[in-house]
């Protein structure tokens, strides 16, 4: 792969009041995401952020 999955394999998701989920950021290591994920979500925002890795077939989950 040379598209840069490889070196960004974790995602911070936010999803909102309805339920709908969007990636909002790509990471190249968990901890760097969660310290992502904790800003977003100790600004107050109301919906909930969290983090995924990339799996091997391509998908966020």
């Amino acid at each position: 792969m040379n598209d840069g999955t490889v070196l960004l394999p974790w995602f911070v998701i936010r999803q909102d009041d309805n339920g709908n989920r969007y990636r909002v950021g790509r990471y190249a290591t968990k901890a760097e995401a969660q310290k992502i994920a904790d800003s977003l979500h100790d600004r107050g925002h109301k919906q909930l952020y969290s983090i995924e890795r990339l799996s091997q077939n391509g998908s966020g989950r």
